[in-house]
């Protein structure tokens, strides 16, 4: 089994909740069974919010990039990434490596695409730093798939702000809830829940809707190049 490198900390319970559902994926009969993980909990990485939506703060980039060289250089064999926003700044973390990094967006694209069928309108919870920069309407259109935005960006934005200083609190659910009711009404009845803050109220989706937690699209390809051939 390969050794897989994470690059944690946004946030750090979105990080320790994706080693949690490794650990779950994993029929295991002693430890030896299970993926072994190299972790950086690196809760000083820039913020993708300020640096995308504010235009205020650092480049993530060049933090993310040393993570990567030192998860490489302590031996992971494979990296991968439980933020969707910072997928933003993939490029740059592939460039400082030579191992393979996994990517969370283009994989949850294929399990929309899998889930949804060709021309399918499908919702996408998320950060508005992810519809500002386009990171998933790419990546659905090269699916065949209609990407649906939130109409209430500052809402979601508000939601996850709350979850990062105080956990998965009332408001944050009931945010989650309105914004999934609004893109049902228009057609997107499978939404990606395309923010690790979002995967620790993954439940809060309008009834009726299928959601795709892409934390969990991120577990299965963490433990399929683990497992797989080197």
């Amino acid at each position: 089994m390969r050794t897989v490198g994470i690059l944690g900390g946004m946030g750090p319970e979105a990080t320790v909740l994706l080693m949690r559902r490794i650990i779950a994926a994993v029929p295991a009969r002693d430890d030896a069974d299970h993926v072994p993980l190299l972790v950086d909990q690196n809760s000083q990485v820039p913020s993708r919010i300020a640096h995308l939506i504010e235009g205020t703060g650092p480049d993530p980039a060049p933090v993310l990039a040393a993570m990567a060289r030192r998860l490489e250089g302590a031996g992971a064999a494979a990296l991968a990434m439980p933020c969707n926003t910072a997928h933003h700044y993939l490029a740059a973390i592939r460039g400082a490596v030579s191992v393979p990094v996994l990517d969370m967006v283009a994989a949850s694209a294929r399990a929309a695409r899998e889930a949804a069928g060709q021309g399918a309108r499908v919702g996408l919870l998320a950060s508005p730093a992810v519809a500002q920069v386009g990171l998933f309407d790419r990546a659905l259109a090269g699916e065949g798939l209609e990407v649906v935005h939130p109409a209430d960006g500052a809402a979601l934005l508000a939601a996850i702000q709350a979850i990062k200083a105080e956990g998965p609190v009332p408001a944050a659910r009931a945010a989650l809830v309105r914004a999934s009711e609004g893109l049902m009404k228009t057609g997107a009845d499978v939404q990606l829940i395309a923010c690790t803050e979002f995967s620790l109220i993954a439940d809060a989706v309008a009834p009726g809707v299928r959601g795709i937690d892409t934390l969990d699209v991120l577990v299965r390809e963490i433990v399929a190049v683990s497992k797989g051939p080197a």
